[in-house]
């Protein structure tokens, strides 16, 4: 979960009131679904205090920060809804002398960009923190370690406008990155700086990068790795600054946006914003003015708020509870499938996109009336628990494999491309890839539990033979009939590494678990590529195939690095209940 320091005198001060109590404090963070985590020495002044916030919600990236989480909090004590007109006011036109232009060069690299101006107030040491913490947090946790969301922050007297932001050959361009002295081409940067080297993931495969200029042709930054070491190097004392995000999620950069803006408005800022024209189309259109508001509003009928919350709540009190959280509602009739019935539309604040259904609207009215109002309700059902069945087989296959002299494993779901499908030779088409993963270690979820046993055989040379491992757990593979176009189902699938095993060994293994599992099988022919051809199996329950086993194609040996012959056995499990 997202853990935020603040400043103690700065948070108070945004939130509109001093906490004496503690335990008052605590009560009140409950609106951000947050927790006092740790608090610093109390013989300090309190401008150098600080206080560690843990907040529980992911879904509310606004509050990853000072500003935002001191926001929440004095809306909620005082249900007034902070006005930002930045948002609207300023949305038919703007300066043209603060425009960015997006070439079409930059469209299949990193295709979106956001930007304001926030000015008339000298950052102070307590603000620079935040901010950096701010953007950090959006950029590491709701960007996805940058890759959908980066942020930079430039002094605005240094750049000549407009900026364009293009692509361009790593190495055509060089410029010194902050924390460095000297130049270097976007190629080096990603092989020779700290952040290069951390964020190089994102950019290292592609012919072209993302690159922000002014109209001189000084470089801003290089997104999302490092800003220029001139323009780029915003410090204390100054009072103009530009703040710009780019990524490959419009919603979620321009979100972000938003979140900075707001916050940095809530500080005293005032923020102006920018005109972003595209030499192509977006879902926005090709001319934006950021911050830009793009919510939908949502609506919730009063017969599911009381369905939900188990108590009838008038149309006032509805709307007084969501302004506690900063949402601004009206009674209006809406569409539930065919009948019209009436409700609130919640209309989401400018710093928030997480209202996807009228359970989220009801979660914030629960919340803003107080969780403690509600009464609590004995349970009417009576009910006795039990083992589900597919875990009592599994427990039965664990003490089996055990008796037979092998150790249980557990492993993550997801993988790389490199181990779940080059090194198995799976050309199979049913295993799923993640459209955004967080790192291309967790880009795939697997569709055998082979793969994750050979993991362990690939780096356990050293240990004494023969060794003998398996796993119960869950695989995920498409199927185009389901709803959802994939399945997951439970597998025991084990493994042994020894010179002297064979196919016989593994049938004798197989044989052994379905006699003890009271269950009848046949074996036919198997062509997966997995195994050697004529040394592999399927394994037929009911005239259905429902596992393999047989020995391990040493090639796939190979691609693990694996010098001892393996025999590998897997099952589905749910398909012998």
């Amino acid at each position: 979960m997202p853990k935020i320091e603040v400043n103690e005198a700065l948070f108070f001060h945004l939130v509109g009131q001093y906490f004496d109590n503690r335990e008052d404090f605590e009560a009140a963070l409950m609106c951000a679904k947050a927790e006092l985590d740790e608090v610093s020495d109390s013989n300090l002044p309190i401008y150098e205090r600080s206080l560690k916030i843990e907040l529980n919600d992911t879904n509310r990236p606004d509050l990853w920060g000072t500003a935002g989480c001191a926001r929440q909090l004095r809306v909620y004590l005082t249900a007034t809804i902070p006005q930002y007109t930045f948002f609207s006011a300023n949305q038919k036109s703007c300066s043209t002398s603060h425009t960015v232009t997006v070439e079409k060069t930059v469209q299949q690299v990193r295709p979106y960009l956001a930007g304001f101006i926030a000015s008339g107030k000298t950052i102070t040491d307590a603000s620079l923190k935040d901010m950096i913490q701010t953007q950090e947090k959006l950029a590491d946790n709701f960007g996805r370690k940058r890759r959908t969301v980066s942020m930079g922050l430039y002094r605005i007297a240094a750049i000549k406008w407009p900026i364009h932001y293009k692509a361009v050959d790593p190495d055509s361009v060089s410029f010194v990155p902050l924390q460095w002295e000297t130049p270097l081409t976007l190629r080096e940067i990603l092989k020779q700086h700290p952040k290069g080297k951390e964020y190089a993931f994102i950019q290292e495969h592609e012919s072209l990068h993302p690159l922000l200029i002014d109209s001189t042709g000084a470089v801003l930054s290089y997104p999302p790795i490092i800003n220029s070491a001139d323009l780029g190097a915003v410090q204390i004392g100054d009072s103009e600054i530009f703040i710009e995000l780019t990524g490959t999620d419009i919603q979620a950069v321009t979100l972000s946006a938003s979140i900075m803006a707001c916050d940095l408005a809530d500080q005293g800022f005032n923020i102006e914003p920018v005109l972003v024209k595209y030499e192509y189309d977006t879902p926005f259109g090709q001319q934006t003015v950021t911050p830009y508001y793009f919510q939908d509003p949502v609506f919730c009928s009063f017969s599911r708020i009381e369905k939900f919350l188990g108590e009838k709540i008038s149309a006032d009190d509805a709307l007084y509870y969501l302004a506690k959280m900063g949402c601004r509602a009206e009674k209006a009739t809406g569409s539930d499938i065919s009948d019209y019935e009436e409700g609130l539309r919640l209309f989401p604040p400018e710093y928030r996109n997480d209202f996807l259904h009228a359970a989220d609207v009801m979660e914030d009215l629960m919340i803003g009336r107080g969780l403690n109002t509600f009464k609590p309700a004995r349970p009417r059902d009576f009910t006795v628990g039990r083992l589900n069945p597919l875990t009592v087989l599994s427990r039965s296959v664990k003490q089996i494999l055990i008796g037979l002299g092998y150790q249980e494993m557990i492993y993550n779901y997801l993988g790389s491309k490199k181990d779940f499908v080059d090194n198995m030779e799976n050309n199979s088409g049913t295993i799923i890839k993640i459209a955004n993963p967080m790192s291309e270690n967790y880009q795939y979820v697997r569709d055998s539990i082979l793969a994750s046993l050979l993991t362990s055989e690939a780096v356990s040379g050293h240990a004494t033979y023969p060794h003998q491992i398996f796993e119960v757990g869950k695989i995920v593979r498409r199927a185009p009939t389901e709803n959802y176009g994939s399945v997951t189902r439970h597998h025991v699938g084990f493994l042994i590494a020894n010179k002297e095993v064979s196919f016989n060994i593994a049938a004798a293994h197989l044989q052994t678990l379905f006699y003890y599992l009271s269950r009848e099988y046949i074996v036919a022919e198997s062509i997966d590529t997995r195994f050697i051809q004529g040394r592999a199996a399927n394994i037929l329950f009911k005239n259905e195939i429902i596992g393999v086993f047989g020995e391990i194609n040493p090639t796939v040996l190979e691609h693990w690095g694996i010098t001892v012959p393996c025999i590998g056995v897997e099952i589905d499990l749910e398909a012998i209940l």
